[in-house]
């Protein structure tokens, strides 16, 4: 019987050693998570600021922490969202009219966390940054889509007025609004695949043929190519 004990109390503080070794690892693990995220959103946010051309060290490093900042924020709101969703499918499971309003209800409510976090972060930005620069940050947090997408529809249509390239431009500044609060690359894109469709539909209301143009300038594009190769 001694024997038995013995093993038994053996067997328990090895279970207690065991437990206490798992849950140390657990919050190294979360640490480790957490130091690795922080530095992701730091590299990111440094990398928008080297593209502003602040002389001030101290300034850089203050836009620096408002940009990361606002990444960390919108991931908490977005995983808020995701949390407040799951809740919503697990009730409909009982009661699926209740759940349909409680999707309405969280995304009404992630929606006006979302644009006060978004006017919240524009105006701090505004405090450190010109115009010019929080654009540029825009863009950065975006992968400048906007520039990119703005400059092809311009070669694409060299003959655009000038009341059209406003209007271009104007969608994608929307879109680009929309985007750097997206949680993902895909989503960020999806926001502006979306006004490209609005724009596309507005340029062929206007007598444009868009699949005639998209082939045209396909043919310069190569044309070019081909000459610079010869």
């Amino acid at each position: 019987m001694e024997k038995v004990a013995k093993k038994v109390l053996v067997l328990l503080i090895l279970m207690i050693v065991s437990s206490k070794m798992l849950w140390a690892q657990d919050i190294q693990t979360k640490e480790q998570k957490e130091a690795n995220y922080t530095k992701m959103i730091t590299d990111r946010a440094a990398k928008i600021v080297t593209t502003l051309d602040i002389s001030d060290a101290e300034t850089s490093i203050k836009v620096r922490d408002i940009i990361s900042k606002q990444y960390r924020d919108l991931s908490e709101i977005h995983d808020l969202r995701k949390e407040k969703l799951k809740i919503a499918k697990e009730k409909a499971k009982e009661d699926k009219e209740k759940s349909e309003a409680e999707v309405k209800q969280a995304e009404a409510e992630v929606e006006l966390a979302m644009n006060k976090l978004h006017k919240n972060y524009l105006k701090n930005l505004s405090k450190e940054l010109s115009e010019g620069q929080v654009e540029k940050v825009k863009d950065g947090m975006t992968y400048g889509v906007l520039p990119i997408t703005y400059k092809g529809y311009q070669e694409m249509l060299p003959n655009l007025s000038e009341a059209q390239k406003t209007q271009i431009l104007a969608y994608l500044t929307e879109a680009r609004e929309h985007a750097m609060d997206a949680e993902s690359s895909e989503k960020k894109h999806a926001w502006f695949g979306k006004y490209k469709g609005k724009i596309n539909n507005y340029l062929s209301v206007a007598g444009i043929d868009m699949k005639k143009a998209g082939l045209e300038w396909e043919q310069r594009i190569a044309a070019a190519k081909a000459a610079k190769q010869n």
